[in-house]
């Protein structure tokens, strides 16, 4: 179970990827930091440094930042999330919380089984939100990984601004070892600029307050370009040439349906000829399988930077939604069943 918990908490610290910082190039050394701090956004050097002093340099978050879940096969990492009981429990996800997921859906017309999906594969609705203290995770990061230093001295402004923003004790906030906290686990940055107080408290929490989750991971797909009622993703049955030939080898699609007709393919999906498409190679352990990537698939991409990490989100939202129907049905067969009267039952 230990395994399985980190290996989730691994894939869902991706999220950083998404994002570029928006502070500006805010230094990857501590005392330059606190220089740069007090003179863009307005925090004395004395403070910042001795926040920073607080802060603990960590060789476990070095460590996994190093051996991300996307770093699997395809049939390795599909079963992380694609399992009965994360299914069972999105399916619940999804009644608990019927009416704020129906009201994020209409307002940024973003599909409920999508948002429930997202916090189902980053946190397991919100079970997992990490252990890390934010300060030590984003600190780390910034001063002792020069691969992303630039990247996450960013964010650590980020964070210093977004906790005076709140309210919020430095030290307090924990997350992945990435920083990305909450149930939709958002970096600094996309707190600050996706995040929505969607119960209207004044408040926007997204660590222990359902609504403003479900609206936040809502509002970045609605920012991003999601196109409610167009297609995701579709397995296709094609021959490994034209597989290689039309291979998506960067996160958005390259091709149109169109090309990929003309070219062979015998497609009969819902996706119009214009549209944007591109096939992912995904593998398994003796073969690959090929599925058709479409503008949505690349919008949940823009989540976490992983064709199978969007893959995985669509095939879990599908398989709630499946599931949930036929429970939706049951029930209704279930109150169509007719009424035996106690008086007929003694006749």
């Amino acid at each position: 179970m230990k395994k399985i918990i980190a290996t989730v908490l691994l894939a869902s610290g991706l999220g950083f990827c998404s994002l570029e910082a928006t502070a500006g190039e805010a230094p990857t050394e501590p005392k330059a930091f606190a220089q740069f701090m007090a003179k863009e956004h307005g925090f004395t050097e004395s403070y910042i440094s001795t926040v920073l002093a607080k802060a603990e340099k960590r060789q476990s978050i070095l460590d996994a930042i190093s051996r991300p879940a996307e770093g699997k096969d395809w049939y390795e990492y599909r079963p992380i999330f694609i399992q009965q009981k994360r299914i069972k429990q999105g399916v619940k996800f999804l009644q608990d919380n019927q009416e704020l997921l129906k009201r994020a859906e209409e307002k940024y017309q973003v599909p409920a089984e999508v948002i429930t999906a997202i916090i189902g594969v980053e946190t397991y609705y919100g079970r997992i939100q990490g252990s890390y203290p934010v300060l030590d995770a984003i600190s780390t990061l910034a001063f002792h990984y020069p691969k992303r230093g630039k990247f996450f001295a960013g964010e650590l402004a980020e964070y210093f601004v977004l906790a005076r923003e709140q309210g919020w004790k430095l030290e307090e906030p924990k997350g992945s070892y990435a920083g990305a906290m909450g149930m939709g686990q958002f970096i600094p940055t996309s707190y600050r600029h996706y995040a929505v107080d969607f119960d209207g408290d004044g408040k926007i929490n997204l660590f222990d307050n359902k609504a403003d989750a479900i609206g936040s991971v809502a509002n970045y797909f609605s920012v991003h370009g999601w196109r409610m009622g167009e297609a995701v993703a579709e397995f296709v049955d094609i021959d490994a040439t034209l597989a290689k030939q039309f291979e998506n080898t960067k996160l958005k699609p390259q091709f149109t349906v169109a090309q990929l007709r003309k070219a062979g393919l015998d497609y009969q999906g819902k996706a119009k000829d214009q549209d944007i498409a591109g096939v992912y190679h995904y593998k398994q352990e003796n073969r690959y399988d090929y599925w058709l990537g479409f503008h949505n698939f690349y919008v949940i991409t823009r989540y976490n930077r992983s064709p199978m990490y969007a893959l995985a989100v669509h095939q879990l939202s599908q398989e709630i939604l499946a599931e949930y129907d036929v429970q939706q049905q049951k029930a209704q067969a279930k109150k169509s069943l007719p009424t035996v009267s106690k008086a007929n039952d003694e006749s």
